[in-house]
């Protein structure tokens, strides 16, 4: 694998100019336009997007965010020739007003009113942009372009026939997208005593729920900010949960459990019920 991989990076660099970024040096490949096209797709791309392609090449991907989906966007991109080429493109194409392009390093870039991040970079970028990633807002939607992001596992996977690919010896591409989570781990408490303890792992989570002196174990993953729960024993399933900051919401009173959660103190693991006047 370790030789695939090493392979895999000299035949990017053999393509196309190298761009600095951060001192890693990131090829220049050109997306074919049907893969551009599905990377949106599979993005879920709308006029109320903000999309933000990171190594933008010649602005493929923001100009049919714009052209295509009435998206808004911005492309980041180190080479000066191609953020100029970027630009005509854009106003060839009479999206110019919504798909702008900005010479900078990508790891410099103002990530935070992004809604959807698009990406064709190398692995090793991918995972030194990881951290900054999973800080976005829930529910941003990430896109990247044949490379995954180690142990972040995509929540989709979509394969492309790419006939005309001149790196590595399949024609395909592999196509990741991720929803950031939102954050959870830690104790959460009701107002009845009741604790909600998780251990998180990305999208995944597993949590122990204490109420009156009953322990169970409960599994599930996140959306987003939508939480859903599967508890002990067949068909015993939380559907909906919301999580907002240091609140959660479990609109379903199904299985008797209180609504409203709030996130315990720093340190804190175990609850107290609610002092009522």
């Amino acid at each position: 694998m370790r030789r695939i991989l090493i392979l895999a990076v000299v035949a990017l660099c053999a393509v196309a100019g190298a761009r600095a970024q951060d001192g890693v040096e990131v090829p220049f490949v050109t997306t074919p336009d049907h893969v551009t096209l599905a990377m949106l797709q599979l993005a879920g791309v709308t006029p109320r997007d903000r999309v933000i392609d990171l190594g933008s090449g010649d602005g493929r991907i923001v100009i049919t965010a714009a052209k295509r989906f009435g998206a808004s966007g911005l492309g980041v991109e180190i080479v000066p020739d191609l953020v100029a080429r970027s630009r005509e493109h854009a106003e060839r194409a009479g999206v110019s007003k919504r798909a702008r392009f900005a010479e900078q390093d990508l790891f410099k870039t103002d990530l935070g009113d992004a809604t959807v991040i698009t990406m064709y970079l190398l692995p090793e970028v991918n995972l030194q942009l990881r951290p900054r990633l999973l800080e976005l807002k829930p529910g941003t939607r990430i896109v990247s372009h044949d490379w995954d992001m180690g142990d972040w596992r995509p929540d989709r996977t979509v394969t492309l026939a790419v006939p005309q690919k001149t790196v590595g010896r399949e024609k395909l591409s592999r196509l990741h997208r991720w929803v950031v989570p939102a954050r959870m781990a830690g104790t959460w408490c009701a107002g009845d005593g009741s604790s909600l303890t998780v251990k998180q792992h990305y999208q995944y989570v597993e949590a122990t729920l204490v109420r009156r002196s009953e322990t169970t174990d409960w599994g599930g993953r996140l959306d987003g900010a939508l939480l859903r729960l599967v508890g002990p024993g067949p068909g015993r399933t939380l559907v909906a949960g919301a999580v907002d900051g240091d609140r959660l919401v479990l609109p379903s009173t199904e299985h008797g459990l209180p609504r409203a959660w709030n996130r315990a103190a720093a340190g804190q693991s175990t609850c107290t019920a609610a002092t009522r006047p």
